[in-house]
């Protein structure tokens, strides 16, 4: 089932409208898969399409999808709260966060399974889904402040 008939389905379910508004806010995430949007970064990608939506409906349709479980909401640790598409049949996948330039590299191999299984074992805790972030510098600026290491060794021995 695709997932605009899917977010069809659940709205009925919710005795709620199926309107164009809410399937452009979830077509402008599917869009741009793998930027993680935050709502105003949504609406300006909307605006741009002459959509005639309010910024107040996108926050309220973005939170009606992360409550639906078509988006999730995602912290890279930067203030902001970023969305992204749900896979709806899979775990989350986790990320790599560059805290030099920002880059956010997906991982989509879903490395906690057997974590999951082992701690709903030991609590009796069932666990719906997961996030996991790591943060380092990605081979980018590890190059980058190498070459400045070098062209700074290089100053400093010309000067001498």
């Amino acid at each position: 089932m695709k997932i605009y008939e899917k977010l069809r389905n659940e709205l009925k379910k919710r005795h709620l409208r199926i309107t164009s508004q809410r399937e452009a806010v979830l077509s402008v995430f599917l869009e741009n898969e793998g930027e993680h949007l935050t709502a105003d970064e949504a609406y300006e990608k909307l605006s741009h399409k002459n959509s005639h939506i309010s910024k107040a409906t996108i926050y309220r349709t973005v939170d009606l999808l992360k409550e639906m479980g078509f988006l999730s909401k995602v912290n890279f640790g930067d203030g902001m709260e970023r969305y992204e598409v749900k896979d709806l049949n899979t775990h989350q996948h986790h990320h790599l966060i560059c805290t030099k330039c920002g880059q956010v590299y997906e991982i989509k191999e879903d490395l906690l399974e057997d974590v999951e299984k082992l701690i709903e074992e030991r609590t009796g805790f069932k666990i719906q889904d997961h996030q996991l972030n790591f943060y380092g510098i990605c081979p980018k600026c590890q190059a980058s402040k190498n070459e400045e290491k070098n062209t700074e060794e290089a100053a400093r021995h010309s000067i001498k």
